[in-house]
């Protein structure tokens, strides 16, 4: 079966760059900043982002584009004979299927959110108000399944129609969609009356708010938690661990260096990132809102922010439309690797991995429904209920750990080995890869990812010990 192909180069960036830009950056990403002081955090993370998350994005497009093969036969086609890097495979696929068994749930609130703010639901509303419309949605199974099944029905459709003609013209058109309400949105918000000191917090660094504390002790326990927040933002902001950009990679030509494409994705994902700080930070200011509300920022905080503003209803409608597409782009190409996975592993067609793997999707994802309400009291200590389970499972444990397993294959002379990662990065024209950084990448690349991986467990370990 010949290999599918991208119709443009454009498509490849925007695709993945769509697969990047998700949740993490336009939720996660504002209210960790504003936890962390504005923009001395931000200047930390594009650090980080640099040296950190872009050379394992490098790693998994060559890996993909050599193989050309989905993570389900490129370890397969890459390692040596007899090697067994390739049964990684499988926790790859396990940590597709479970962020997609908890994103559809979270992008279903989105596009929920959406549908109220149009329906004029939060006109004149309290802050009492919100929260209740939103903890009426996490209680009612029956509208979160609607709305999950919307989201599923959506990647399944698109990935059906094939890269081409599904994956890529929809996230195309999508991603345009997003900037252009992503522009409109960042206008209104700087062009507020008051917008000006929240434009101060997010834009001009104060690297003291970055040890905030009483005693030494206390400051330099803040830096620390920056710099892991900082250091976890920017790996898990490029999506690479599992997978899901190595497919993208498999379906390339050789005409482009993958460092310069790699650079190209993580500055789209890092300016939607960037914009989505301009929208939130000078609207929080200009109406009195703590930037630092935690994840209720999105779904409690900012209808209310919106609401106080002329022409509320519209502009809330758009915030949630561009939140839609932002978790939409990313259900769409981690369908696109599941289904891939498919294809390559078992040889089945196209129509049949989408059928099969949308109707388990589906199914799996109830679990999650139901977290909030008939299942409301299954919880792990120290890490919470059925959905921030799977978050934790999937941010906390493959993503690290797939990142560090790809690391290891690719500098390891028992693996991929470093010339042939080279040879494959450096293919066609553009930026190169930096030969020199082997040893960086070999041994402090892996002591990043670990420090991720050990302090993703350190306040959990204290939940279960009783240190508070």
């Amino acid at each position: 079966m010949e290999r599918e192909r991208f119709g443009s180069r454009l498509g490849f960036i925007l695709v993945s760059a769509g697969c990047a830009i998700g949740l993490g950056n336009v939720w996660r990403f504002p209210y960790i900043t504003g936890e962390y002081g504005g923009a001395a955090f931000v200047v930390l993370y594009l650090i980080f982002l640099v040296i950190f998350a872009l050379p394992v994005l490098v790693m998994e497009f060559a890996a993909g584009r050599a193989s050309q093969r989905s993570i389900a036969r490129s370890y397969d086609e890459l390692e040596p004979e007899g090697g067994k890097w390739h049964r990684f495979k499988w926790v790859g696929l396990a940590g597709n299927y479970l962020l997609m068994m908890f994103y559809t749930v979270v992008a279903g609130w989105m596009l929920a959110f959406m549908v109220k703010s149009a329906m004029g639901e939060f006109n004149g509303a309290s802050t009492e108000h919100v929260a209740s419309v939103f903890g009426q949605l996490l209680a009612d199974p029956v509208q979160m399944t609607i709305y999950m099944l919307i989201i599923v029905a959506i990647g399944v459709i698109t990935t059906r129609a094939g890269l081409k003609n599904g994956v890529e013209r929809v996230t195309k058109v999508m991603m345009v969609a997003l900037f252009v309400v992503l522009v409109a949105l960042c206008v209104r918000a700087v062009t507020l009356p008051g917008a000006e000191e929240g434009l101060e917090f997010y834009l001009m660094p104060d690297f003291g708010k970055l040890f905030a504390g009483n005693t030494p002790a206390e400051q330099w326990a803040t830096f620390g938690d920056a710099v892991y927040a900082a250091l976890g933002q920017a790996f898990f902001t490029v999506s690479v661990g599992m997978g899901s950009m190595a497919i993208f990679g498999s379906y390339i030509g050789k005409d482009r260096c993958l460092t310069g494409e790699a650079v190209r994705v993580g500055v789209l994902d890092t300016l939607v990132a960037l914009m989505a700080g301009l929208v939130i930070f000078p609207s929080c200011f200009a109406f009195g809102v703590e930037p630092a509300s935690g994840p209720s920022l999105v779904f409690i905080t900012l209808p209310i922010v919106f609401n106080a503003m002329p022409l509320g209803q519209l502009w809330g409608t758009l915030f949630f439309l561009f939140m839609s597409f932002a978790a939409l782009s990313t259900v769409i190409a981690v369908f696109e690797t599941i289904m891939a996975f498919s294809m390559d592993q078992w040889g089945v067609r196209r129509e049949k991995a989408c059928l099969v793997n949308g109707a388990l999707i589906a199914l799996l994802s109830i679990p999650c429904v139901l977290g909030f309400s008939v299942l409301s009291g299954v919880a792990i200590p120290g890490i919470g209920d059925i959905q921030s389970v799977e978050d934790f499972l999937v941010s906390n444990n493959i993503l690290p750990l797939g990142g560090l397993f790809l690391v290891m294959f690719v500098t390891s002379k028992r693996g991929w080995g470093w010339k042939n990662f080279l040879a494959e990065a450096d293919t066609g024209e553009g930026l190169r890869f930096p030969a020199w950084s082997y040893r960086y990448m070999k041994y402090v690349l892996p002591v990043g990812i670990v420090i991720i991986f050990v302090l993703g467990y350190a306040p959990i370990v204290s939940t279960w010990l009783g240190i508070s």
